[in-house]
């Protein structure tokens, strides 16, 4: 069994524009937020990697015929592992997850505190059940703590969100 390193973690991560494209700015801008609170804490380390105390890893993700694509390297570029997850079992939770974000946005405006209260802890389940189905997903491949989970669902998202 490979031993896990102590420190493992992403430091860089890019979207295949071939895949994904360009979108408008402000989806642009979402999408360069989620990537940097995602850079700024995670533990992701793709299974089976013959372990440093340290290891560092480079994401390239794309989206092709529906599936999420992870092209993971190392420092010096070299392929590490390459997986593809079916998006399929994350659809029904991102739509519904935009749904009661559209709620939430809405109650801020003319709802009372414990009717946003509900709402937000809604989204915050559902935001949950997306990074629980991701670690699902990724379990056996790639080993991300649940704060990462958390943060690459965001990615997902907002990869999903058309404006």
């Amino acid at each position: 069994m490979t031993e896990k390193p102590q420190t493992a973690c992403l430091v860089d991560i890019q979207l295949d524009e071939k895949t994904i494209g360009r979108a408008n700015a402000d989806i642009e801008h979402e999408r360069a937020v989620a990537i940097f609170d995602l850079l700024e804490q995670n533990y992701f380390w793709p299974v089976g990697d013959k372990g440093k105390d340290k290891a560092e890893y480079h994401l390239v993700l794309g989206v092709v015929e529906q599936r999420l694509v992870f092209d993971i390297r190392d420092a010096s570029d070299n392929k590490i592992a390459a997986h593809i997850l079916s998006l399929t079992p994350f659809r029904k939770i991102v739509k519904d997850y935009f749904a009661i974000c559209e709620s939430y946005y809405e109650a801020i405006r003319s709802s009372t505190p414990s009717q946003i209260e509900a709402i937000d802890m809604a989204r915050r389940g559902l935001h949950n059940e997306g990074s629980e189905t991701l670690q699902e997903r990724l379990a056996g491949k790639v080993e991300v703590d649940f704060v990462t989970a958390r943060r690459l669902f965001t990615l997902i998202c907002v990869l999903h969100w058309r404006g």
